[in-house]
């Protein structure tokens, strides 16, 4: 993604993390005559997974460092 930092890519990671937190406490509830409806889990978990993802990649953690070296016997 273009223009994401690491500190924001952490923010969007807490924010699903927060929002799962809140999912398990209730999916919905009902005030009268509204009515809260939370987005599902497995769109949550997803959400997580996909900023795990791209923090790994700013952080640059699974990238394999490739060292070239040439023998010579002079």
């Amino acid at each position: 993604m273009d223009g994401i930092t690491l500190d924001r890519a952490k923010q969007h990671l807490q924010a699903w993390l927060d929002a799962e937190l809140a999912v398990s406490t209730g999916q919905a509830y009902r005030l009268g005559t509204r009515q809260l409806q939370r987005a599902n889990l497995p769109e949550i978990r997803k959400q997580i997974n996909y900023w795990r993802s791209e923090i790994a990649k700013l952080q640059g953690s699974g990238r394999r460092k490739v060292t070239r070296a040439i023998i010579r016997d002079l």
